[in-house]
């Protein structure tokens, strides 16, 4: 599949230079910290842009991966500041392959404690 290969080559190179033609432009990002989805090509990317250094850093890796047509559920393991972090990422790509929506999951609260914290500041540093 198009889509999870490009998805696979971001994370595995983090080459945010893909984001912008993989994409669509109405793609909503269910973020594991906030209720609202995110929504639109220019919010998410920039949560994707944090995710990519605070999340997908030199410990991540996917250790196990479901696909079905357009669908794919990936569970990811890392670590942040000695923190183990578990979770999923369930991804839905359009007809063209591009990333159509992503709902990201997080456990234990520990770590999703950390994730907050640490996108949060991360945001906060790209909107200043």
């Amino acid at each position: 599949m198009k889509g999870l290969t490009t998805w696979h080559q971001f994370i595995a190179n983090r080459d945010v230079s893909l984001l912008d033609d993989f994409l669509a432009d109405d793609i909503v990002l269910y973020s594991p910290v906030i209720f609202t989805p995110i929504e639109g090509k220019f919010f998410v990317k920039m949560y994707l842009l944090a995710a990519e250094q605070i999340i997908a850093n030199e410990h991540f890796e996917y250790v196990s991966e479901i696909t079905k047509d357009h669908f794919s559920i990936l569970e990811f393991k890392t670590q942040i500041d000695g923190i183990t972090v578990e979770g999923v990422d369930m991804i839905t790509f359009n007809d063209e392959g591009k990333l159509q929506s992503l709902k990201v999951m997080v456990r234990p609260l520990k770590a999703m404690n950390i994730v907050h914290q640490k996108m949060g500041a991360f945001l906060e540093k790209m909107n200043e």
